[in-house]
């Protein structure tokens, strides 16, 4: 009830603001709104690289602020309560612009009645889906009509949704409703890093500069999703002292929390050695390039590493549990690029066996990243031009 009140007074406040700001005319504005980093990023870089000529604003969370903020040839507003003023003016440019990205699952757009011409493309962040989402989220049926209503409300606003691969299409077409002629073909703009190898080698340069220790030891990334009642408190499940014990010689291990996570890891003193937070380190993919293997659960991360032909291993310590709470896409198990491990010891056990079946993982990535090779932002770009003019 509360919940929903807050939602209520929000959308509220959105929607005067908006409706004012629907006055003025639009203008040759490109508006991102912004969760996440890569895709936002890449698309910016194509647009700089292109000298795509137009107003480019970054409306962003708090934990992406400081990212954006830095690209001095755009503008960076935090689009939260806590700065009004920057509040204010993130709406003004969302009913003024020409072309608005999302990246994320966005209330306010419940709200956001843009004119007829104006283009709102759903670039989500993930290129994958293990974890059902939007309409297909089990949670969704405990919420009341009124909420049910605005989530639909939602969907309906996204006029192009940004995919990948045709088995991403159709997670969208149950996830968020969306009809064909609302999927834009054009691959995922983060993957084009992981076709441009210079661009591998300087990430990895600029983080073995900064942490000369990663160049000398094998990497071991455990990346898993968030849980719902875990945002303050994680618990990680890996037995890190026997990790550290059997392959602490060989291996460190890095931790990448999910952006939706607000607390810190404490790493026990004896194991600083082995063990590394980088939690804090918002450009993953520069990660997964100097990852040996990667350890994570029902994160998407999977779909992006599977180019790099690297090992995967699943440790679904909860399967039953968070299948029954958050659902996962029907015959996903059957098409795993990689074992799945009950238990930290079946997770060490796979490390030391380094047995992993390779084609397994070309298939995997090339069922997910079918439209994704090297040029989707380009891609997106060649759509949004005409709508520019």
């Amino acid at each position: 009830m509360i919940r929903e009140l807050a939602v209520t007074f929000y959308l509220f406040i959105f929607s005067v603001i908006f409706k004012v700001s629907k006055l003025f005319p639009l203008q040759k504005k490109v508006t991102f709104v912004v969760s996440f980093s890569e895709n936002n990023k890449s698309i910016y870089k194509e647009m700089i690289r292109q000298d795509f000529s137009c107003r480019t604003l970054f409306l962003t969370t708090e934990k992406m602020y400081g990212i954006f903020s830095k690209y001095k040839d755009a503008e960076t507003l935090l689009f939260e309560f806590k700065k009004p003023w920057d509040f204010i003016r993130s709406i003004y440019h969302l009913a003024t612009s020409k072309v608005v990205f999302v990246d994320n699952y966005y209330g306010f757009l419940a709200k956001s009645d843009f004119k007829p011409t104006v283009e709102c493309i759903q670039l989500w962040h993930a290129n994958g889906a293990i974890k059902k989402f939007g309409l297909k989220d089990p949670s969704i049926e405990n919420r009341s009509q009124k909420a049910q209503s605005r989530f639909k409300s939602v969907y309906n606003r996204f006029n192009k949704v940004v995919i990948g691969s045709e088995a991403m299409a159709e997670v969208f077409r149950e996830a968020f409703g969306v009809t064909e002629d609302r999927l834009l073909r054009t691959g995922i703009p983060r993957t084009d890093v992981f076709f441009d190898q210079k661009a591998q080698l300087l990430a990895q340069s600029v983080l073995y500069k900064k942490h000369p220790f990663l160049k000398d030891k094998k990497v071991l990334l455990y990346a898993p999703t968030y849980r719902e009642d875990q945002l303050t408190d994680t618990e990680i499940k890996l037995d890190l002292k026997n990790m550290a014990k059997q392959f602490g010689d060989e291996y460190v291990l890095l931790l990448k929390l999910h952006p939706a996570v607000k607390n810190n890891i404490s790493i026990p003193g004896d194991l600083a050695h082995f063990v590394y937070d980088f939690s804090g380190h918002h450009q993953l993919n520069e990660l997964l390039f100097i990852s040996d293997v990667l350890i994570t659960d029902y994160s998407s991360i999977p779909f992006e590493y599977s180019l790099l032909n690297r090992p995967i291993i699943f440790f679904w310590h909860d399967l039953e549990q968070y299948e029954k709470e958050r659902g996962i896409w029907e015959n996903f198990l059957s098409l795993l690029p990689g074992p799945i491990a009950r238990t930290p010891e079946e997770v060490a056990a796979f490390i030391a066996q380094g047995d992993v079946n390779m084609e397994r993982v070309r298939s995997f990535s090339s069922k997910w990243n079918e439209y994704s090779k090297g040029e989707s932002s380009k891609n997106i770009l060649n759509h949004i031009r005409e709508k520019m003019d």
